[in-house]
């Protein structure tokens, strides 16, 4: 069989990874000197990191982030009190696979969305699906999905999502319907998925965010009990970051 029907039969497979590798190895003659099993381990490798790169892209678009944010990116030198080894075991995904929760928690601009987009981009490069959420919009969401009869499906959808981010905690005081709607989602989730939330609040004060106390305790209870907590401090990143002003 000559090299292009192979190649052919590659991307016909749906083999794209393998077909590009097997095409680059007839262009580079040095390969020849490579054994039958090293050249198919090469077109094997190739072919899974395709992939991968292909499914990270995925569940990094689906995520809808909002800020475009890499570990790699975050910052550990502005005094805000974020620990290293911490973040080093989150942004290993550990705690997503145990189905633990996240809080980060702290003042206006000292990175909490940062830092919860670099968990969610960690999150899809390790392969789970991941979502995003102001939780302003998700109870608008929420609400109009009881009018128009996608409820029940919108439940679902976020019970399935292996890392639910949510930001903006507290930013409302949630009405008894809006903190019901909320507990049926937790509810879904605890024990079965992982959940970050960020806030502005202190913990102490979440409880006062739902008008219902009842339902405050059974929303805090599943969201508390198996959480990493991050309190940051300091000044706003913004101000840190910001550039020097001229002499």
């Amino acid at each position: 069989m000559v090299p292009q029907e192979t190649a052919a039969k590659l991307r016909e497979l749906r083999l794209v990874g393998m077909a590009e590798a097997y095409r680059a190895q007839q262009e580079d003659p040095t390969l020849a000197e490579l054994t039958f099993d090293e050249r198919l381990g090469l077109l094997v490798d190739a072919e899974w990191t395709y992939r991968k790169s292909r499914r990270e892209q995925r569940l990094l678009r689906e995520a809808h982030l909002r800020l475009r944010a890499a570990p790699e990116e975050i910052d550990y030198h502005a005094p805000r009190g974020l620990d290293r080894e911490m973040m080093r075991r989150l942004l290993s995904c550990e705690w997503i696979h145990q189905h633990h929760n996240v809080v980060l928690s702290g003042p206006t601009g000292v990175g909490k969305t940062f830092l919860a987009c670099a968990l969610g981009t960690a999150a899809c490069r390790n392969g789970y699906t991941t979502r995003y959420y102001r939780l302003p919009r998700l109870l608008t969401e929420l609400t109009l999905a009881q009018g128009d009869g996608s409820y029940p499906r919108l439940l679902a959808s976020l019970a399935r999502v292996e890392l639910l981010i949510l930001d903006d905690w507290g930013m409302v005081r949630l009405t008894s319907t809006q903190g019901r709607d909320l507990l049926e989602v937790i509810d879904d989730r605890a024990d079965r998925h992982a959940t970050l939330l960020a806030s502005q609040l202190p913990l102490e004060a979440w409880h006062g965010v739902i008008q219902d106390p009842t339902i405050a305790d059974a929303v805090l209870d599943r969201l508390l009990h198996n959480a990493y907590r991050i309190l940051l401090q300091g000044e706003s990143m913004r101000k840190w970051n910001a550039p020097p002003s001229p002499a």
